[in-house]
């Protein structure tokens, strides 16, 4: 079932994705929302999931891992590990950032980041391909980013 929000939780949730430290004194003021009306909608939406966690924005570059990729992959068909097993298998490799199982010729799709393609290509070759039920890989580097959440 989709919570329902209204513009006033859109408004605090835009905030958050701003500055997910800032105090609820902070978003009242820059809202126009009363304080306790903010604190109370955080609440309510922690509580109704919609708000699942606060995280951090990364500069991925500052931390060593200035190259992303994306690598489409296709599930082996007919392979007796499940599809899901196989993007949870992924999902655990050292600079795998994201997985999501999708449609159409490819069935996974990872978002990647390292030092280098090179890293990036030892991450495709070396763990992704030898994975049970990676049938092949398909790997797009990533020029620039121009906008991405948290």
């Amino acid at each position: 079932m989709t919570e329902k929000i209204d513009e006033t939780d859109e408004r605090i949730i835009e905030e958050l994705k701003k500055d997910s430290r800032q105090s609820t004194a902070d978003i009242s003021r820059r809202t126009g929302i009363a304080r306790m009306t903010v604190h109370e909608r955080i609440k309510r939406l922690k509580e109704k999931g919609v708000i699942r966690k606060f995280s951090v924005g990364l500069d991925h570059a500052k931390l060593g891992r200035p190259t992303t990729a994306f690598i489409l992959i296709a599930y082996e068909p007919g392979h007796k590990m499940p599809q899901r097993r196989l993007a949870e298998k992924i999902s655990k490799l050292s600079g795998v950032y994201a997985v999501h199982i999708i449609t159409g010729e490819w069935d996974i799709l990872v978002k990647a980041r390292a030092a280098s393609i090179e890293e990036i290509g030892k991450l495709v070759v070396n763990k992704i391909r030898e994975l049970e039920g990676a049938y092949k890989a398909f790997t797009l580097a990533c020029f620039d980013t121009v906008t991405e959440e948290p």
